[in-house]
């Protein structure tokens, strides 16, 4: 990523775009030197086509060789007032984050009060609310379809919000919270500590705590390993902690899959789960009511 970031694309871009312009320049006033004198006859070129058909070298109309320069003329006054160079800002001084951020500006002072009007209104009157709820959806299906899909199901890796299953709790705080500041979940790799016996007993343990069919034996061996290295984050009693984000394991939802093979990769690879903030870009309106969204989805609202 360094070499794209380096101090010699602006240089290697300015220069070339000037050179460009230069050439051109200078191609156009070579090719329209040697003007014909009056009553001075068209020559051929030597090249023929179906025996009489010759090439000429008529010179371009006035006004179409005019027309180059004022293409050359429109890029010098661009470059002026536009950062076309990289290196210098330009006249105008316009940059694609400061168009972004008046756009933003205007939006805010246009839509910002729809959104306000609701902020002081605590989150199950607004799952009541047909109005806020369909501003809600609208957020949702804007920011959050990506990820958790159009019906909030969610997706490998990405939870499903339509359920009562929360990593971090589903009280409207909770998820009003996890919109705003973002999570991040991290589970370790244990198949550098483990091995891959105590890996395969440990998943084998997690997967009968489910409901699965397992062998006891291993089982056994697998919880011995889970009191020591998992009960940390996930309770003796395997039913997580929304503090920490350990999901629980006892209730047959899972994230990343409760097959055999995706509990072997889980433990022995580990996870890196990321909910972005959005708090910073949404603002503390337009969460408030995209949380109630979520949080209604939850409580089974339509």
């Amino acid at each position: 990523m360094a070499d794209f970031t380096s101090n010699f694309w602006p240089w290697y871009i300015a220069i070339t775009v000037v050179l460009s312009i230069g050439a051109v320049l200078a191609l156009v006033i070579w090719m329209s030197k040697g003007k014909f004198k009056t009553g001075e006859k068209a020559q051929p070129l030597g090249h023929v086509w179906d025996d009489d058909l010759q090439e000429l070298n008529n010179p371009l109309p006035e006004w179409w060789l005019n027309l180059f320069y004022l293409t050359l003329a429109f890029a010098v006054v661009y470059l002026a007032l536009y950062p076309g160079l990289e290196l210098v800002q330009g006249a105008l001084k316009w940059s694609q984050v400061g168009q972004y951020q008046t756009e933003m500006q205007r939006a805010d002072e246009r839509y910002g009060p729809i959104f306000e009007k609701y902020r002081g209104t605590d989150m199950p009157a607004l799952v009541a609310d047909k109005d806020a709820r369909k501003i809600g959806e609208r957020l949702f299906q804007t920011y959050c379809t990506n990820c958790h899909g159009g019906d909030a199901r969610g997706g490998i890796g990405f939870p499903n919000l339509a359920d009562k299953d929360w990593l971090y709790g589903g009280t409207p705080e909770a998820i009003q919270m996890s919109i705003m500041n973002g999570r991040g979940g991290i589970m370790p790799a244990w198949g550098p500590v483990l091995g891959q016996a105590g890996v395969y007993n440990v998943a084998t343990y997690v997967s009968g705590l489910s409901g699965h069919g397992v062998d006891a034996d291993t089982a056994s061996a697998g919880q011995e390993i889970f009191v020591k290295t998992c009960a940390g984050c996930h309770g003796a009693d395997a039913k997580g902690n929304l503090a920490l984000g350990a999901p629980n394991l006892t209730d047959n939802i899972w994230l990343y899959g409760g097959t055999q093979q995706a509990l072997l990769k889980t433990i022995g690879e580990g996870r890196q789960g990321k909910m972005p903030a959005h708090g910073d870009f949404l603002g503390e309106a337009k969460v408030h009511l995209l949380a109630a969204y979520v949080y209604g989805l939850s409580q089974g609202s339509p």
